[in-house]
């Protein structure tokens, strides 16, 4: 199915790149651990499992920095390019080795598990496949494959797949598996490295436990895609005609049409229009596929286009849409559900590695998603665009979206009345979790935004974005209505503007906001930056009623453009800055307080000129106050140190100077054969890594390339330590080190086992090369 005339892009008019260029991806603040350990991971408030609030889900999450593990430790960080940035609690465990693992304790009965992840891209930027052990008590179950084909995107928006370029982003995937049994509470499943030749790296962020119900049998009467019309179960055939004549027959005979259980092939869009298509529930029956050589055509069950005269009285339900999009292109229709669908119901659809999870082209009317799972996308989860009236998303999963979340974009026609409720929305790499952009009567209550990336907030709602303003009956109008949400480390910063973004955000960018907004019974927990704020543009109307602040990385309120709110019963504690509101347009915005208002008032409020860098809690519960879920509770915070482990492999590391393409990184890279070497006839030069802790350091062993071409030499050195990389001592006075290739062209230094997190080596001399040459530096505590 083409896409319509004048289709629709999503497009944002974002500025034409993010232009901030990052020293390296995925940059690891790290703790090394031993085995048996666990990973020690900062207490972080979960957002699964929030009574009363965001999606019922019938998994139970478990964190891996919470898990038994060898593994490393990487976060809390929350700098936009940084690995744990992007992970769940911006935490997780990195495993570098062969035999190192994440090991999970079941806690209920479970027969399948998910897990999300991240591998390293490769250098042409199309993604690595490998494979990790699934252990169960210890005894192999199976090797389940992982990839980062659908990861890692770079430079500017709308991003691209090039390595070469600034900006990496988009760095975990989720896969799944069943475990062939249902295993009891106690059970111990690791997820363990047997080789790094296929990558060399495997970061866990978290694993999803769950008992799978029984294939769902096909209804009575129901029209079968396989039995009735031939589709391949197996996957190795094209089965879009097949499929596509199967719902054609269902509409016409007044059935339902069943997807049994396998994967299908589907190499374009099933189109849909007055009938029911079902599956045996989204483990067993899969849509999958795309056209191998038109790209911009692959699996996606869509209504007819509004301008087609849009579908009706569709259901869709138990079974997944599992694509294949590597990259974004806002202009493909390469969504997992999409077009016109009025009347209509998503149930307990698992959509995946599409563009959208279902991008919606009104005018359409009651529409509702339900009890959906919407994972690893390119682009948003869910947009309702353009005259989409009456319709709700609900009870839904959603994780790892390229942009929002959960969307409603009112383009040129009105959207209104329509309900975001009960859902969790976690991760979206870019802009927001929950946004309208426009539209009338709007309610977004009972949810869960957790773990804003980058460019947007948890609650946004806005006129912003083409075809949004009151001329056209688009912008926001009515009542808003967000209620009982709670947000979690939601708002970061914008590196277009170079400053945080509330967790909680208004903008009148289009034309002012000027409509009721109330904000009620609401939680804005340990946020990045700023808890509200508003921006671009007057923003009227703003009501905030019981609502609970607890942990800002700079403000309570941030107010940049005029405007007016009341507050009745906020309270605010654990604000970064001494005054909790930052306010340079003075008067322009009017501040009713009601009774009941503690912590986040000041007058004068600050207006400094410029933006404080924030200060977070790292993840943690913000100032001591009590996490919606509960974390494993004191955690070790100084896991023991194995004496074999080189802490130093892989770690940050700078240099005084670097000589051609020897940089110091190859001197923690774990390979031999690389070397860094200083500039020549400039002694002194240094070398300084970072343990990411302090560590009693008792050996330290210096390697040269071990081939015999290597002659003999030896170089005076020095090893210096410092816990804050301003002040080092003396670890080892100035000496001789000779390397010889035919004792491994190693030298072994004893250290006193002072703490140490910065550990330095400088060089003066080197009687076989005029300049430093390292090519490993490890280091251990015994």
């Amino acid at each position: 199915m083409t896409a319509p005339p004048n289709g629709r892009s999503l497009r944002r008019t974002l500025a034409a790149a993010v232009s901030m260029a990052l020293a390296a991806a995925g940059t690891l603040v790290a703790v090394a651990l031993a085995p048996e350990a666990h990973a020690a991971g900062v207490p972080a408030p979960s957002p699964v499992g929030i009574s009363g609030r965001g999606a019922t889900v019938p998994f139970k999450e478990q964190e891996a920095e919470y898990a038994a593990t060898n593994g490393t430790l990487i976060g809390p960080d929350r700098l936009y390019g940084h690995l744990p940035s992007e992970a769940s609690g911006r935490q997780a465990v990195t495993l570098d080795a062969p035999g190192e693992y994440v090991e999970f304790t079941l806690t209920a009965p479970a027969n399948a598990m998910s897990f999300r992840y991240s591998l390293p891209d490769n250098a042409a930027g199309t993604g690595r496949d490998a494979s990790i052990d699934l252990k169960v008590n210890g005894n192999q179950l199976k090797s389940v494959p992982v990839t980062s084909k659908y990861g890692w995107y770079y430079g500017g928006y709308p991003f691209n797949n090039n390595p070469g370029d600034s900006n990496p982003h988009h760095f975990y995937d989720e896969t799944r598996t069943l475990l062939g049994s249902t295993l009891p509470v106690g059970t111990k499943v690791r997820l363990q490295v047997s080789s790094t030749s296929a990558s060399p790296t495997f970061t866990i962020d978290l694993a999803d436990f769950e008992q799978v119900g029984a294939p769902i049998a096909k209804p009575s009467g129901a029209l079968d895609v396989v039995s009735d019309f031939g589709a391949d179960p197996t996957g190795a055939a094209d089965s879009t005609a097949k499929i596509q004549a199967a719902v054609d027959a269902g509409k016409a005979q007044g059935k339902a049409v069943y997807i049994p259980q396998g994967t299908f092939q589907v190499r374009d869009h099933i189109v849909v229009d007055q009938m029911t298509l079902a599956g045996a529930g989204p483990w067993y029956s899969v849509l999958t596929g795309r056209d191998p050589v038109n790209r911009a055509k692959a699996v996606g069950v869509y209504g007819k286009y509004a301008n087609q005269g849009g579908s009706r009285n569709v259901t869709l339900k138990d079974f997944a849409i599992l694509g294949d999009i590597r990259e974004r292109v806002d202009e493909d229709q390469v969504n997992a559900i999409g077009g016109a669908l009025s009347n209509s119901t998503v149930d307990n659809v698992w959509m995946q590695h599409t563009k959208c999870g279902a991008w919606m082209d009104g005018p359409m009317d009651n529409f509702t998603i339900k009890n959906s799972r919407i994972l690893d996308q390119t682009a948003d989860g869910v947009n309702f665009h353009m005259g989409v009236t009456n319709s709700t998303v609900t009870n839904t999963f959603v994780r790892n979206t390229g942009d929002d979340g959960l969307a409603m974009w009112a383009e040129n026609i009105p959207n209104v009345k329509n309900k975001v409720t009960y859902n969790t929305v976690v991760l979206p790499i870019l802009a927001n979790n929950i946004v309208t952009y426009g539209g009338k009567d709007i309610t977004i209550s009972d949810n869960v935004m957790a773990d804003t990336i980058t460019n947007g907030g948890g609650l946004h709602v806005a006129n912003r974005y083409p075809g949004v303003n009151s001329g056209q009956g688009t912008a926001v109008s009515g009542t808003t209505t967000a209620a009982r949400n709670t947000l979690i480390r939601a708002g970061n910063n914008d590196y277009n503007w170079q400053f945080g973004v509330g967790a909680v955000w208004f903008s009148g960018l289009n034309e002012p906001l000027d409509a009721t907004v109330n904000i009620t019974d609401t939680e804005i927990l340990d946020s990045s930056y700023a808890a509200i704020m508003n921006i671009e543009g007057a923003t009227k109307g703003l009501h905030f009623e019981n609502v609970r602040i607890d942990g800002a990385g700079t403000y309570a309120l941030q107010i940049q453009a005029p405007g007016n709110a009341s507050f009745t019963n906020v309270t605010a504690t654990h604000i970064a800055q001494s005054n909790p509101i930052h306010n340079c347009v003075g008067s322009g915005f009017v501040i009713t307080r009601g009774t009941g208002n503690s912590g986040w008032y000041a007058d004068p409020p600050a207006c400094t000129g410029n933006w404080p860098a924030p200060q977070w809690t790292n993840g943690g519960v913000p100032g001591g106050g009590t996490p919606p879920t509960d974390p494993p509770t004191d955690p070790p915070t100084d896991p023991p140190t194995d004496p074999t482990v080189n802490l130093a492999k892989n770690h940050p590391v700078t240099e005084t100077s670097h000589t051609d393409v020897y940089p110091a990184t190859k001197a923690v890279d774990g390979d031999a054969n690389t070397y860094w070497e200083s500039a020549n006839n400039a002694f002194p030069q240094s070398v300084t890594v970072d343990l990411g802790a302090a560590k009693a350091v008792k050996r330290l062993v210096l390697k040269l390339p071990p081939a015999a071409a290597w002659a003999t030499r030896t170089q005076t050195l020095s090893v210096l330590g410092s816990t804050d990389n301003s002040t080092f001592t003396t670890l080892k006075p100035s000496a001789g080190y000779t390397f010889n290739p035919s004792s491994g062209n190693t030298a072994t230094i004893t250290l006193p086992g002072t703490a140490t997190r910065y550990l330095r080596v400088t060089v003066t001399g080197n009687t076989g090369w005029p300049a430093a040459q390292v090519s490993e530096l490890e280091a251990y505590t015994g």
